[in-house]
């Protein structure tokens, strides 16, 4: 007797998907610019530091 199996691209897509939609927050992470001191405050280091 042979069994019947449903195709295997639904669930390719769905794990697709599903790859798609955890991995999308992730991109949106990143490096928003040089940290700024508090308004009012100046810097507390005795020097300034080189930016890359």
């Amino acid at each position: 007797m042979s069994r019947n199996r449903s195709p295997a691209w639904p669930r390719l897509i769905l794990a697709g998907l599903l790859l798609l939609a955890l991995a999308a927050p992730l991109a949106a992470c990143g490096k928003r610019g040089q940290p700024l001191p508090p308004e009012g405050s100046g810097s507390t280091y005795p020097r300034s530091y080189p930016t890359r």
